[in-house]
Formats: structure tokens, sequence, C-alpha cells
């Protein structure tokens, strides 16, 4: 049942199956540990039937064993975002275990943070392979399969960097910048086929990235805080109520959106 049927004509009961997502199958990528893993345990309690990715295949296990033990239906597929053959893999996979797949999150993601004047050329490649050429082999194939069952909805993590100049961030804004492209055109080419296309750009949030362990009490982390209206970094649980929306037949006549969740930064 499409989400705008869902919608329309709603009765007492429907309120809350309005927000609903039990049932739905929600594949995310980078979804082994940090706001990935954090979005998977959500959807899953709530009922959705969840595929967990990552390339590290250790970390994979791992997270899959913790959300199987909270009972959640879940299986894992190994996959790196950078590799084509990989993402079509993660889909077919994702289609052959639930049947179909109704929520793709583009989520994995990576950052190298140094000056701009100082990346080398795999530092570059890495980032935009990961953060935009993963995202669009994610969606692309997503879409496939969304347009043979009769829609879905694509839900891209985006970064308040993809619109404000952030120093240190430069090719990961520039990624970022893409994805909200790709947000864009691609809702707009599929908006008459049921499928939506929307981004949700974090600010500052508590949950680092591998191997980055910032000084928080450093100029650039207090001017960072000073920029932010709400004077601190969001929490995990900050982001789950974005994702489900998006993810929901509450909205179900929204596409092409990018949707802050940053505390007012890019407001300010």
């Amino acid at each position: 049942m499409s989400d705008t049927t869902r919608t329309s004509g709603i009765g007492a009961e429907g309120y809350q199956e309005l927000f609903g997502v039990d049932g739905k199958v929600v594949c995310i990528s980078g979804s082994s540990r940090g706001l990935g893993k954090s979005l998977a345990t959500c959807f899953g309690r709530l009922g959705a039937k969840i595929v967990l990715s990552s390339h590290n295949i250790e970390e994979l296990t791992e997270a899959e064993a913790e959300l199987a033990g909270q009972g959640i239906n879940v299986t894992a597929i190994r996959a790196d975002v950078r590799s084509h053959d990989d993402c079509k893999a993660l889909i077919g996979g994702t289609v052959d275990r639930f049947g179909q797949i109704d929520v793709m999150v583009c989520n994995a993601g990576i950052d190298i943070i140094k000056p701009a004047h100082s990346y080398e050329e795999p530092e570059w490649d890495e980032i935009v392979d990961t953060n935009l050429r993963g995202y669009y082999y994610c969606a692309k194939f997503a879409a496939q399969a969304m347009l043979d069952q009769g829609g879905g909805s694509i839900i891209m993590t985006s970064s308040v960097a993809s619109s404000l100049g952030i120093p240190g961030l430069t090719v990961y804004a520039a990624s970022k910048g893409g994805v909200n492209q790709l947000t864009r055109t691609m809702a707009v080419e599929w908006a008459n086929k049921g499928i939506r296309v929307n981004a949700v750009a974090p600010g500052f949030i508590n949950n680092f990235m591998d191997g980055v362990h910032p000084n928080l009490d450093s100029p650039y982390q207090r001017r960072a805080m000073e920029l932010t209206p709400m004077r601190r970094r969001g929490n995990l649980s900050e982001y789950f109520g974005p994702y489900i929306f998006l993810a929901s037949p509450a909205a179900s006549f929204i596409t092409g959106e990018i949707l802050y969740v940053d505390g007012g930064y890019a407001a300010s």
C-alpha cells in the first residue's frame, strides 16, 4: 500500500500508523556503528526489518548480533560503498532476504580533517568515492528495486557543511554539497514514480568518526559551539525523529528537502 493511500481518509485509529515504520524493510549503509547503528536500532525497535551494512565485517557481525539480541529482525550484508558491484549486491541481497526494500538510508561516510591546501589525491578520492559515489550507487540500485515495487523512500545523510564554510572540511563539504544536489535532482526525477528522496543534514553531533578524537576545549570547538544557537552538540537520539518521519507515511508529500538538524547552526 502506498504512503499516499495510507494517509488519505485517516480515522482515529490511523494516526499512530501515520508515523509508523512497522513492517518496512530498511537498508542502512554505514550501520555497524555510530549514527547508522543507532538509526538501525531505532527503526528495528519500531518494527522495521533491518539490513545492516559496512565494509568492516568484524564490526558488522557484532552489530548484527547486538540488534538480534534485542529481538530485531535483522540481517547484515558486507558492502564497500565505493564499489559499484558491492552496492548492487547490497540491494539485491536486501530484496532476496525480505522481498522488497522500502527505505534506503545512505549513511556511510568518511572525513579527513586538514587544511584545504594539503589534501593529497588519494585522500580526495577516498572521501568523494565514499560520500558521493557511494550514495549514488546505493540510491541508484535502491531506486531500481523501488520502481519495480511501486515506490519507496531514500534518505541521504548530508551535513551542515554542505552549505556552510567550515575550516578543515573542504573535501568533505564538497562531497556533502554533491549529496544535496543528488537529493534534489533524484527527487524531481522520481517524484511521479512513488519514490521520495530527502536528506538529513546534521550539525555538530556527539558521534565522532573512527580515529577522530577532537579536543572539545580547543578554540575551534569552542567557536563551533558559539555558532550553534543551542550551544551544544546534538545527541544521537535526537536524529531518530527526522529519519523516522522522512521514512513514514507522514512525509508522503515531502521530497527533495534537506532537513537541517543542527541546533540552529544553519539559521544563525
